[in-house]
């Protein structure tokens, strides 16, 4: 059967792309359809519906603002300074009638730089710092200065110039002090630098504040960085030297201390032993004076025997020009002299007995 016969409601083949199976609309229907649709949203009902779904979308997406954490934001209408909102979500006009600009405020921020310099003594030195500052107030951070940032880091390198160019290259290498107030402590140098960085901060307005400054390094020209090696060297070894010779003055004074106070005490024990012999001489010299002015001849005696026993107590031989009556027995080996037996018969003369302690012989009589 042709294509183009009448009967069983079938029509030209083309027709299959108009309507599929089941009566359903083909694609070139459904394109028909989109573009009436379109020509109706040409005419004014349709433009209404367009704008009124722009302005809604507008107004969705642009009356609203959300601060993150640890930043504040900056409201603006009309490019003018508003108010100011914490952290969370918050409404505002439309943009761009408002805007809203987050500033981190809690956020510690860091730059760092070089500078190459002139000391006080016309030498030239390199010095790397760091310089660490917070927001603390938005508003004059944004609309004070034009670059707070940037600002920030010419206030530093010119408080950094300020400050080392003071010193002596000496001094800012070494970076101690040893008692000397032209030597300050390179801690002191960043408070310095600190404290006019911040000044000069203060004076543009610019809500920033310093919360450190730090020397990374501070480094010599290459031409003559090894003779100031050698002096750094030698200064580190001059500090070692005098540390440890206060050490030994923490040690050898307490010792000379001590030993001072042990002769200054043998010493009192010297003069009280002194003045109690002295003392007893003088007692035992009244009581021989008092003897002696009862009875002078017997006192006399005595005390001559006595003088001799002290002089030839050492001695070991007696020499008796008596008539050899009596006998004196002499000790052994220690040479002690005993009492005669009769001392008015002393004539006798006698040797020592030997190391085993016998007798001595009497010596024969003239």
């Amino acid at each position: 059967m042709a294509w183009n016969e009448p009967g069983n409601g079938q029509r030209d083949p083309w027709n299959k792309n108009k309507r599929g199976s089941g009566g359903k609309p083909g694609v070139e229907t459904a394109l028909k359809d989109l573009f009436k649709r379109i020509g109706r949203l040409g005419g004014p009902g349709g433009i209404l519906t367009i704008v009124v779904a722009i302005l809604l979308a507008w107004l969705l997406l642009t009356s609203y603002t959300v601060i993150g954490t640890g930043q504040v934001g900056v409201v603006q209408r009309f490019g003018a300074y508003v108010r100011i909102v914490g952290a969370g979500f918050h409404l505002k006009l439309p943009a761009p009638i408002e805007t809203a600009q987050a500033v981190a405020t809690s956020r510690i921020r860091a730059m760092s730089d070089q500078v190459r310099m002139l000391t006080r003594e016309q030498d030239i030195v390199t010095v790397d710092f760091n310089v660490q500052y917070q927001v603390t107030d938005p508003r004059k951070y944004l609309f004070s200065v034009r670059d707070p940032d940037g600002t920030l880091n010419e206030a530093a390198q010119a408080a950094v110039r300020a400050v080392i160019g003071a010193q002596a290259m000496d001094d800012v290498l070494t970076g101690q002090s040893e008692g000397n107030a032209s030597t300050p402590h390179m801690g002191t140098l960043q408070q310095q630098v600190r404290e006019q960085l911040q000044h000069t901060l203060d004076t543009y307005d610019c809500g920033l504040r310093v919360t450190d400054v730090s020397f990374q390094a501070i480094t010599p020209p290459q031409e003559a960085k090894d003779a100031f090696d050698d002096v750094i060297a030698a200064r580190q070894d001059r500090t070692g030297l005098i540390d440890q010779a206060k050490a030994n003055t923490s040690q050898d004074i307490p010792n000379a201390k001590g030993e001072a106070g042990r002769l200054a005490a043998e010493a009192q024990a010297y003069k009280a032993e002194r003045i109690a012999r002295a003392q007893g001489d003088v007692e035992r010299f009244n009581l021989i004076l008092k003897e002696y002015r009862a009875a002078p001849e017997v006192t006399r005696r005595r005390l001559w025997l006595e003088t001799m026993e002290d002089v030839l107590h050492a001695s070991n031989k007696v020499i008796d020009g008596s008539d050899g009556r009596s006998v004196i027995n002499i000790g052994g080996d220690r040479g002690e002299v005993l009492p005669a037996t009769n001392l008015p018969g002393v004539g006798t003369v006698a040797q020592p007995g030997n190391a085993g302690g016998e007798e001595a012989e009497k010596g024969k009589q003239p």
